[in-house]
């Protein structure tokens, strides 16, 4: 995949679901710890999420990083906004925002 099919799949999924977590594994089977604890938060939070594994496509792990001008991944979206990467994911959880801003946006 190129670049622009990459995009163009970044840009699909996140509007097409309300809530993805680019991550580096699957929620069963993580390959990395950031992307297993943000996996994990929603889960704990019975928030459903469309998993998308950037290790299948190294294309898709360069364009999600420049399709949300976000240098790291994890990388969680909800409702087609970008929500940020593990530390804010944590953070969030940890202070009440992220259930927050979930059923807000009717996703729990």
């Amino acid at each position: 995949m190129n670049s622009n099919q990459a995009l163009e799949r970044i840009s699909a999924a996140v509007s097409e679901n309300d809530v993805v977590l680019f991550m580096k594994g699957t929620p069963q089977a993580p390959q990395c710890g950031f992307s297993a604890v943000v996996a994990k938060t929603l889960t704990h939070l019975g928030v459903p999420f469309t998993p998308m594994n950037v290790l299948e496509d190294d294309s898709l792990r360069q364009a999600v990083k420049e399709y949300s001008s976000w240098p790291t991944i994890p990388q969680l979206y909800v409702k087609g906004e970008f929500v940020g990467g593990c530390d804010i994911v944590r953070e969030m959880h940890q202070n009440g925002e992220l259930a927050h801003l979930m059923k807000d946006k009717g996703l729990v």
